[in-house]
């Protein structure tokens, strides 16, 4: 079988369209199309049932699912271990990070970096999705979170402080009231985040003026006028026009933790920007 095929099948039940599949592997819809229909031909069974749905698997292409995702694992497995025993430092690193991290944090280090290493590509991609290791979606991701995955090295990073902003000039709200003071909160997705559920609980009368789920919109927001919000310091103290909130009490603040799959621990250039990500950002070890 031609792998690439392969990527396409998977492509496309990923994706439940050829517009999808097309975008995911790089290659224009008719020509997902038509590779779809002579593989399905050379197999001699429909993978797909075609319906104003978009492609929905048949039993047969559901079957032909958990082959191909199997031989997608061991296509990535082989590519990481290749990558894990390069040594020189030229080529790609793919990079994840929530959107103000990536923004306020990581891309002045990246630069730093890629003065000292301008062979070394880096791709930073700001999303909330989490992107997945195994699959080289990225290589080296930063979250508040830790991973789970069996695979992953990972170490914590640092130590994210949040505090309440609001636009200067603007006279602070009281803790234990809020009545009359607009908020820009997180979107009803992440009603649950420590933050927001101490934001409710200092200012219980506060009423919701705007939502996102984009820490650096909420901080643009709050500058503009339009409210206080929770936002991490490393953000809130470089955003012209805001102010802290002093509430007697700080709001929760959240580990940054880094991992890469452990394929590629010994893949040079992902090791020469993780030591320099941390000597970096990391708080120096006590002595």
């Amino acid at each position: 079988m031609d792998w690439d095929d392969i990527r396409i099948f998977l492509a496309v039940a990923r994706a439940g369209s050829l517009g999808g599949a097309a975008r995911a592997v790089g290659q224009t819809q008719p020509t997902i199309g038509r590779r779809l229909k002579a593989f399905e031909s050379r197999l001699g069974i429909a993978l797909f049932q075609r319906s104003s749905a978009g492609f929905l698997l048949t039993d047969e292409g559901a079957l032909v699912l958990a082959h191909a995702e199997h031989m997608e694992e061991e296509a990535f497995a082989f590519e990481r271990q290749l990558a894990g025993h390069e040594d020189h430092l030229d080529g790609l690193v793919r990079t994840s990070a929530s959107d103000w991290f990536g923004l306020h944090v990581l891309a002045p280090v990246f630069a730093l970096f890629q003065q000292r290493h301008p062979r070394v590509t880096i791709e930073l991609l700001t999303e909330s999705r989490l992107l997945n290791l195994a699959r080289r979606e990225s290589d080296l991701v930063f979250r508040i979170r830790p991973f789970d995955e069996v695979d992953v090295v990972q170490r914590k990073l640092m130590q994210v402080d949040y505090a309440l902003y609001g636009p200067a000039g603007a006279e602070p709200p009281r803790a234990g009231d809020g009545f009359g003071t607009p908020l820009v909160t997180m979107d009803l997705a992440f009603s649950t985040m420590p933050d927001v559920r101490w934001l409710q609980r200092m200012l219980p009368r506060a009423h919701v003026a705007m939502r996102s789920n984009n820490r650096g919109v909420q901080a643009t927001l709050c500058a503009a006028g339009s409210g206080w919000a929770v936002l991490p310091c490393l953000l809130g103290d470089r955003t012209t026009g805001l102010v802290r909130a002093d509430m007697g009490e700080a709001p929760p603040g959240r580990e940054m933790f880094v991992g890469y799959h452990k394929d590629l621990r010994r893949l040079g250039r992902l090791r020469k920007l993780l030591d320099h990500v941390v000597a970096e950002l990391a708080p120096a070890e006590p002595r």
